[in-house]
């Protein structure tokens, strides 16, 4: 039986989730002390008793829990979860039937009921993502209900929450037949090398689907196209793909080249015509400078938050000044395409930075088209932070 316990939620914060906010900040809670074992189901009340939800407490970021149900009576069950699974699964039937793209977001955490909980799809194998302790403790009922609505040939499952004060990122392998590495998956006719046993990196950002094509079909064509941060060379994959001239890939990760090289062959392209560097990207703009080389495309798509031995990159506070650098080496009327999966600003603010940009750089620029995240990334108007992905193609004018 899991336990239940009513949670007081502060004044300023209690409209807010009434109107359909579906987080439970630790700064809302007025009785902190009643929160004991994660995954505990927790009734929520404002401060004159009134109810506002019913969820779990887990520990996510700056999160105490999400709300599953406004239904004060509705049990979060294996019924609960089953539904919630079913309607995600059906709301993307015509993705299951897409034979040129086998891989995509199944369930999308509170886009999709669940915050917390998101499920992919990799021709045929299931990959829960579990983010905290607390919904964890429902992997049972979720699982279940999963085996039960699908057809699966393998189920894996990757915890990414702290335990212990220790953060926890390990894989395990659930049920079915254990998958062949590296598994070839389709997008939009393209293929990726994922490997479901390999940490919580995959291989291919799902996300990005709709911005890589869009790179393929209409930017890339005899160009000459770096990409930034480039992990496994997805986006350089669809830039040669497309007709590029030539990529440059740069990540400072050890295994990017590896990667690469492994995306270029999977899809029939000489990774030896194209140049794979291993290099911080900010000391590789200093040495693009110094060498006087420019690019016709410029893919910048940052982490959110990375550290090198030089460097600390935040996102919300370095982008501009990381803009900068990508601008002065971007050919006149050439395109930068400027992305970011930080949920710390909205896409109006982004645009500020790209406007301060361009500003500071002294030359001028007009937005070309914008991107947010794709449809099987469901996401609810009431928690806009979910909608993360924001990607806009700017030129910069001669």
């Amino acid at each position: 039986m899991v336990t239940e316990t009513v949670v007081k939620i502060k004044a300023q914060y209690s409209n807010k989730m009434k109107k359909g906010n579906p987080i439970v900040l630790k700064d809302a809670i007025v009785n902190i002390d009643n929160l004991e074992t994660e995954g505990m189901i927790i009734k929520l009340v404002d401060e004159q008793d009134q109810f506002i939800g019913k969820g779990y407490y887990g520990k996510q970021n700056k999160g105490f829990g999400w709300i599953l149900t406004r239904k004060e009576n509705e049990e979060i069950n294996n019924d609960f979860f089953r539904h919630k699974i079913m309607k995600a699964v059906q709301y993307r039937q015509a993705f299951f039937q897409d034979k040129e793209t086998t891989a995509f977001r199944v369930f999308n955490g509170e886009g999709d009921g669940i915050g917390g909980l998101t499920i992919d799809y990799y021709d045929g194998y299931y990959v829960l993502s579990w983010y905290s302790l607390g919904i964890y403790q429902f992997k049972d009922a979720i699982i279940d209900a999963l085996t039960n609505l699908v057809q699966y040939k393998g189920i894996y499952q990757k915890k990414r929450f702290a335990e212990d004060g220790k953060y926890v990122e390990e894989d395990d392998f659930v049920t079915g037949e254990q998958g062949q590495f590296p598994l070839i998956v389709k997008e939009n006719g393209a293929s990726f090398a994922v490997y479901l046993n390999d940490g919580a990196m995959v291989g291919v950002f799902l996300d990005q689907r709709e911005v890589r094509k869009r790179i393929r079909d209409r930017y890339a064509k005899g160009k000459n196209v770096l990409n930034t941060f480039s992990y496994t060379g997805a986006f350089s994959v669809f830039a040669a793909l497309g007709g590029a001239l030539k990529t440059t890939s740069v990540d400072l990760a050890n295994r990017s080249r590896s990667k690469t090289i492994e995306q270029f062959s999977v899809n029939g392209i000489d990774y030896e015509a194209q140049d794979i560097i291993v290099e911080d990207v900010f000391q590789y703009f200093k040495y693009a400078v110094k060498k006087q080389l420019t690019f016709d495309l410029v893919i910048l798509d940052p982490p959110s938050f990375a550290r090198s031995k030089k460097v600390t990159f935040s996102a919300a506070k370095d982008y501009t000044k990381l803009l900068k650098q990508a601008i002065a080496i971007t050919e006149p009327d050439g395109v930068i395409v400027a992305s970011t999966n930080s949920a710390a600003f909205d896409m109006k603010k982004f645009k500020g930075f790209i406007e301060k940009a361009f500003r500071d750089s002294g030359e001028k620029y007009k937005i070309l088209e914008e991107y947010s995240l794709p449809a099987d990334f469901k996401t609810i108007n009431e928690y806009k932070e979910g909608n993360y992905l924001k990607v806009v193609f700017v030129k910069k004018i001669n």
